[in-house]
């Protein structure tokens, strides 16, 4: 089973972050796909991109990376995504999301069906569902998903693009439900919940939302991952940040690595918290490989 490869598919926006030192390819579902890949399973973006030049080139990097842009669509009338992204002097990322773009229209295809009934986990968020559209293409995918599918709803509350229903219907078609420290209180308002402490909060959800797993991540102070006959507190790993971009979708391409593979809980956060460090640790949220593997392991 440790050398079995896995179909894991990132679903959602796929982008440009304009970054003051240049233009780099991200979106969640690009880089959680992107570390799945390193890790060893078969990491899948399923988004959608213009019909333009900078479409061309997200194609082009896809390839570069290793990754698939077969469940890619293209979109004749809007633009591709993009983000123009500010670093502050910790390394923390300001991000401004540009609409409506090509993500914003994602369209329920024969071969997303069928990628969907082989998937054996599918990462989505709350950000590719701020249109109507894509919201329904998403829900349609994950309810085409074999019952046994992890589907981890990576919460993103980004600018005004989330709403109560979107935060609710993602929770109730989880298995895993990854958020974190600063969202976690916002959720708890927005479903209607009283906000407590963290572990307090975790298993509330966990028990009203029949979660399998909910994480709340705090950047470099660490992980808090609650099952409901489990617990696992990490204190993080401190490394010199570079920028943060992409070390939280490292992390949950990290912890479904090992949660697909039945590792212990306490494994399965520190070896999270190593590969989101290593991505903090490195400019950009695709590093090249090297060195992945002192990391990945304590």
């Amino acid at each position: 089973m440790a050398d079995h490869k896995y179909i894991v598919v990132g679903l959602g926006e796929l982008l440009w972050d304009l970054l003051p030192a240049g233009k780099q390819l991200g979106g969640a579902p690009a880089n959680f796909a992107y570390i799945t890949n390193l890790l060893g399973d078969q990491g899948i973006p399923a988004s959608r991109i213009g019909n333009d030049p900078l479409g061309a080139e997200a194609i082009h990097k896809l390839t570069q990376l290793g990754l698939t842009a077969q469940f890619v669509q293209q979109d004749f009338a809007h633009p591709t995504g993009t983000v123009n992204v500010k670093i502050d002097d910790a390394g923390q990322p300001c991000f401004e999301i540009l609409q409506p773009v090509a993500w914003d229209f994602l369209e329920w295809a024969e071969e997303w069906r069928l990628l969907a009934g082989q998937a054996d986990a599918v990462c989505f968020g709350s950000l590719a569902q701020r249109s109507p559209q894509s919201q329904s293409t998403i829900r349609s995918f994950l309810m085409a998903t074999r019952p046994e599918a992890v589907r981890i709803f990576d919460v993103n509350l980004r600018q005004s693009f989330y709403s109560r229903q979107v935060v609710a219907e993602s929770m109730k078609l989880a298995t895993i439900v990854k958020l974190n420290h600063e969202e976690l209180p916002k959720i708890m308002h927005l479903v209607g919940f009283d906000n407590s402490d963290e572990q307090t909060n975790a298993r509330y959800l966990l028990g009203a939302y029949r979660l399998k797993l909910i994480c709340v991540t705090r950047g470099d102070a660490g992980s808090l991952l609650i099952t409901t006959d489990q617990v696992s507190d990490h204190s993080g790993i401190k490394v010199k940040v570079a920028d943060t971009i992409g070390a939280g979708d490292a992390f949950t391409a990290a912890m479904v690595h090992g949660y697909l593979r039945g590792i212990p809980l306490p494994r399965i956060n520190e070896m999270a918290n190593r590969v989101g460090a290593w991505v903090a640790s490195q400019s950009g949220a695709t590093p090249s490989p090297k060195h992945l593997q002192d990391w990945r392991e304590p």
